[in-house]
């Protein structure tokens, strides 16, 4: 039914549930997973919510964000390798994850997502809305949403 796979995922105990459960069906729907992570720019102004640092220091800052990002998705393709799934990953940084995770989607040719509830909470869900929301809300795909 399903050929290939995404699965976002932050490396939160959360995400990795919907991580083993994209895996454990791509295990059996002889699927392939795609695993993305989205890693955020850094914030450029005060007004962005950091104080101001040197490029130099915000590049560091990004590469250090994006090496983390890396490190987690080769535990997800080993995990796969050991489940006899293949996995391709990918790291994307961007400010805004459900948009990112979308363009993923379309980009491997997905059809299927699985990722996580990470519900936003307070004044932030009233003025943003959830990731999860907005990918539910922009995709005809099918989600698969993991609490």
């Amino acid at each position: 039914m399903f050929h290939k796979i995404l699965v976002a995922t932050d490396g939160s105990a959360l995400s990795l549930k919907a991580v083993d459960a994209a895996l454990s069906l791509a295990r059996r729907e002889g699927a392939e997973v795609v695993a993305l992570t989205v890693v955020p720019r850094y914030p450029m102004s005060f007004l962005d919510g950091a104080m101001t640092y040197s490029p130099e220091e915000i590049a560091r800052t990004e590469k250090r964000w994006a090496d983390d990002a890396q490190a987690m998705l080769e535990t997800v393709a080993r995990a796969g390798a050991a489940a006899g799934t293949r996995v391709t990953t990918e790291t994307v940084s961007s400010d805004h994850v459900a948009d990112a995770l979308l363009a993923a989607a379309r980009k491997h040719g997905s059809d299927l997502i699985v990722m996580a509830s990470h519900g936003r909470k307070g004044i932030r869900k009233l003025l943003l809305g959830s990731e999860t929301q907005h990918v539910l809300t922009h995709t005809e795909l099918p989600v698969l949403i993991l609490r």
